[in-house]
This record gives structure tokens, sequence and C-alpha cells, in this order.
């Protein structure tokens, strides 16, 4: 191939190692007999019209590379990146090398376009929890997450700190009654919500069946992490919700979209691994383009989905004022597990956050901690570099085999007098000692976002695993 060199091949275009490891080969193979110049020429020309290089027996073998093999109708293979784009981790002396490798793994997908890892985050599967990534007109489904739509909501109540105190029991009453935690069952009265009418249900063949069990889920928690709780929050003086700077009482629920989110994860998962073929290691970061049929499916689906875990909080919260006789002055939620169309750099992106919350420029969220340390309330301060992202959470240091290893009840139990806190249900896997000081990290994401409230847990529900 005479004296072409990888920096002439870089200028052509062919910037993957494996695409000029196939070039050098084949070049050197079947066009001994080019010179320099020529080799340039045909390389330039099978890189702008790789189409029409396709079916020559020699030639065929790089166009395949540069369009992404077809092997099959609709099935395309891809190659990952050399090198990275753009990724800022934040706290990151306190996160697993493993998640920043998953991270690092994610930005070298061809749709990638910038990506961020906040400071909750750990590894999980295919994008790391606490990983935020832009992409380029593609959505990845494993990106998003099995719990699609899992979201924080927040209710202020018209009632001073003290109301916990003198109503413990009433509390402690509704909310057995009015909440229901785990994989199985529902709540007693049937719950009613204009989310189940949704056309959506209709539309997409496969999500028909599911309905029925969208209607017993609706108001109910899953298991895990997931807690309904009341607590005192102290607003800070000056916040941006426009609230006296005092104690009031607050409702917290953490839940997502139940059966229904994990249904539509699963399927379009598959049907993304069965178009989009990256190597082995990479394989569960397979995308949906937005064009297609499947990519605008999925898109309409997510959307149900975190529709329907909003029409939940919504539930649980309505229920639960009411059996009290409360009333909300503000409500605070967002999603945390979920896919946005986003302004980037003057473009549009695809903006995955998968265990991060939204935080735009003056945009309120909540970053709880564990059981017996707070939750806070906090607004965006819209940073580019972290794609205008905050942690969803303190993040789990131990997996919830070590947290039950490392933890007896009688241990547990201590902890939560000592704080004050009453758990109905919950277990050793979620223990306090299982996650991360809230405190470190939301101290490592001060430039995120700007503290409006400190929620304290006082009467705690959780599914007891």
């Amino acid at each position: 191939m005479g004296n072409l060199k990888t920096k002439q091949l870089n200028k052509l275009g062919y910037t993957n190692n494996q695409l000029r490891s196939l070039v050098i080969n084949v070049v050197s193979k079947h066009f001994k007999h080019y010179n320099n110049e020529q080799i340039i020429d045909l390389l330039t020309a099978i890189k702008n019209n790789p189409e029409n290089y396709i079916d020559d027996v020699h030639t065929g073998k790089i166009a395949a590379k540069i369009i992404g093999k077809v092997d099959e109708p609709g099935f395309k293979s891809y190659d990952l990146r050399d090198d990275a784009v753009p990724y800022k981790v934040y706290g990151a002396r306190d996160i697993e090398a493993s998640a920043i490798k998953q991270m690092e793994l994610a930005a070298r997908l061809p749709v990638s376009v910038q990506g961020a890892l906040m400071p909750d985050a750990r590894m999980g599967f295919g994008l790391p929890i606490g990983g935020v990534l832009a992409t380029r007109s593609a959505v990845i489904p494993y990106a998003v997450g099995m719990d699609i739509g899992c979201r924080m909501a927040l209710s202020i109540i018209d009632e001073t700190d003290a109301f916990i105190k003198r109503s413990e029991y009433q509390i402690k009453q509704a909310l057995k009654n009015f909440t229901h935690f785990g994989m199985e069952g529902g709540l007693e009265v049937r719950q009613e919500h204009e989310v189940l009418d949704s056309p959506v249900f209709q539309q997409l063949a496969f999500l028909k069946p599911l309905r029925g069990k969208a209607v017993r889920q609706l108001g109910t928690s899953g298991n895990g992490n997931h807690f309904v709780e009341f607590g005192e929050i102290e607003l800070a003086e000056n916040n941006t919700l426009g609230l006296p700077a005092k104690k009031y009482t607050a409702l917290l629920s953490h839940s997502g979209s139940r059966g229904l989110g994990a249904a539509i994860a699963k399927h379009y998962t598959q049907v993304a691994m069965n178009t989009c073929k990256l190597p082995r290691h990479a394989k569960q970061l397979a995308w949906l383009d937005m064009d297609s049929e499947a990519g605008q499916e999925y898109w309409l689906a997510m959307t149900l989905a975190g529709d329907y875990a909003k029409a939940c909080h919504e539930q649980i919260h309505a229920n639960l004022l009411k059996a009290l006789g409360l009333k909300a002055i503000q409500v605070i939620e967002n999603h945390h597990n979920f896919a946005w169309k986003e302004m980037h750099d003057g473009k549009e992106v695809i903006v995955h956050r998968k265990g991060a919350t939204p935080a735009n420029r003056g945009e309120l969220g909540i970053i709880p901690g564990s059981m017996i340390s707070p939750a806070y309330l906090v607004a965006g301060k819209g940073v580019n570099t972290a794609l205008n992202s905050a942690s969803h959470g303190a993040g789990r240091v131990m997996s919830r085999q070590k947290a039950k290893d490392n933890m007896t009840v009688s241990a547990m139990r201590k902890l939560l007098l000592n704080a004050g806190v009453t758990l109905i249900g919950g277990s050793v896997e979620e223990n306090p000692l299982a996650y991360k000081d809230i405190e470190k990290v939301i101290q490592a994401q001060r430039d995120l976002v700007d503290i409006q409230g400190k929620f304290t847990p006082r009467i705690v529900r959780m599914n007891k695993d």
C-alpha cells in the first residue's frame, strides 16, 4: 500500500481502528498494483458512496463496514468509536471504577454526543445508574432502564411539623390502608385515572394485554427502594417556591411504572438488539433510530409508562391526603428514569437519564438519602457539562445481598429508634448503611443545584421484601 499512513486514512474519514486494519489488509492483498494517488481516490470514493462498492468481492468488505453490514433485512452491525465523546464525572472519588467503565463504553457508541456521571453513580445494566447520555436521533431502551418513569413526588402540606406527632396513629393507619407494595395484588378500592383511557393501549398491539394489570396496579408501589413517607420539610429563606421559610408537614413518594414499564423495556430492548448489532460487551446499549417505526413506537410506549408512573403518585398522594383531611399547597415531582428531547449546542438530542434528576435552570427536583437521612429539595442550575442533570439519590454502596449480610433486624431497629423514624415494612436490604452519605453526595454537586429545602423522614412505608 505504498506510503499511505494512518494519518492519511484519518483524513479520508477512516477513523475506526478495525476499519483501518481492514482497509490496509484489503489494499495490500488486492490493490498492490495501485499507486498512492489511485488508492486515495479509490478509498475516497468508497467512503463517499459505499453502496456503489458493496457488491464487489474486494471493496465490498470495506463498504459493508462503513454502512454497517446488513446481515439480514433491517439488521445492522456497528463498531464502537475508538475514543469516547466527552463525559464529566461528578464525585469521582466515591464512584466505583466499574460504573465509570460503563459510562466510558456508552460514550463510545457511534450515536453518542455527550455524557455525564452523577455522584450517586453505580454499576447497572447497560448505562450505569446515575448515568446521563445524549445521543443523536437514537433512543436506547436500556439506557432509560427497566422501571421507566421511576420518579419522586413531594407534597408540601398546609400543616406545621407538629401534625405528625399528634396524628402518628392516623398516619400509620392511612399508610397501611391506602398504599400497596410489591409485585402482586393492588389496593382494595379500584382506582380511576384518565391515563387508563390512553389510546396508546390500543395503538400498540403488545400493550393491549397489559392494560388489565395496569388497572390493578394503579396507585401502588414496587419493592426494593420504593417508599411512601411522611416527614417534615424545612424550606430555606428566599426559596424559589415563594413559600415562607419554616417547617411544614410533607409527603414524599418514590416509585415507577410497575409491570407496565418493565414489559415495555423488555420488549423494545429485544427489538433494538434484534436490529442493532453491537460488540458483545456493548450489546445492551442497542438503540432504535428515532425515525424508524420501532423508535416512534418505543417513544409512545415510554411516554405512556411515564404518564402511568405519574398517575400512580397522584393516586397515592390523593388517597392519603383525603384519608387524613390534608391539603397540599405545593407539589414537586419529576422522573429520573426517562429520555427527553432537548437542545444541545443548538441541535436536538435525546437525553437519557438513568437514575438522574433533570436539573435545568430553575427546575425543581428531590434528591433522597435513606430511610433515616434527609432528602433535599433542589433547584437546577442548568449546567451543560452535566447535561442539565443531578443525582437521583444518595446511591448504594452495598449490594442488596451485602446489605443483608451486614445488618441484623435488631441493629436496624436501633438505628431507626435513634433517628426517631417509624418503619412500616422495609427490610435490612434497604438499611441506611447500604447507602452513601447524602451530605457528601449533595456537596459533590453544589455546582449543579441550589438547595431549597430539607426533608426529614418520620413515618416510612416500604415493601417487606
